[in-house]
């Protein structure tokens, strides 16, 4: 009679929880008396690869709300991100997302 095979039972792999994944970076736009609203728009294609509505979307956050959190990523994504904005003028910061 042929042996019959166990059934392989894999482990259970929980998914990286915000309290055991890596601490990320929010990189921050803030508003500006300088920069124009379109322009504002094309950096954040630019910078970003975001289709235009995105990018308006964001840009109208920073312009009525003071400020928009365009991005979470790694401490130096993060940081190449805010890089990239000031090349363009714009006022950005990153911050901790604890």
């Amino acid at each position: 009679m042929p042996e019959i095979a166990e059934p392989l039972v894999l482990p259970v792999v929980e998914s990286a929880t915000k309290e055991t994944r890596e601490p990320g970076w929010l990189v921050v736009c803030w508003d500006d008396p300088v920069n124009l609203m379109g322009y504002v728009t094309h950096v954040f294609q630019a910078v970003f690869g975001w289709n235009k509505q995105k990018a308006e979307s964001h840009m109208m956050q920073v312009h009525k709300q003071g400020k928009s959190v365009l991005v979470r990523a790694g401490f130096e994504k993060a940081e190449h991100y805010v890089h990239q904005l000031h090349r363009y003028a714009l006022n950005a910061t990153m911050e901790r997302d604890e």
